[in-house]
C-alpha cells in the first residue's frame, strides 16, 4: 500500500519476512525509524546473511554463523 505524508507503517516481529520501503516517486523522501536500542537488542535480516546485536552501546554486525564482518 502506498504511504503518503503523515502515514505510518508497522512491521510485525517474527514473521520471517523482510520488509523494505521503496520510493517510487521522483520526490525526495524522508522517514523516521523508531526503536529503543535496549541493551541486548538483536536483529536478523531474513533475506541476507546478516545479523546485528546492540552491545555496550554499539551495534555489532556479523554473518548468521557469527563470523564478524
Amino acid at each position: 500500500m502506498p504511504l503518503t505524508t503523515g502515514m505510518c507503517a508497522g512491521f510485525k516481529y517474527g514473521t520471517g519476512n523482510a520488509h523494505q520501503l521503496l520510493n517510487r516517486s521522483n520526490e525526495e523522501v524522508f522517514y523516521l525509524e523508531v526503536g529503543d536500542r535496549s541493551a541486548g537488542d538483536t536483529v536478523e535480516y531474513s533475506d541476507d546473511d546478516l545479523q546485528a546485536a546492540f552491545v555496550a552501546g554499539k551495534w555489532q554486525f556479523a554473518h548468521k554463523d557469527g563470523t564478524p564482518y
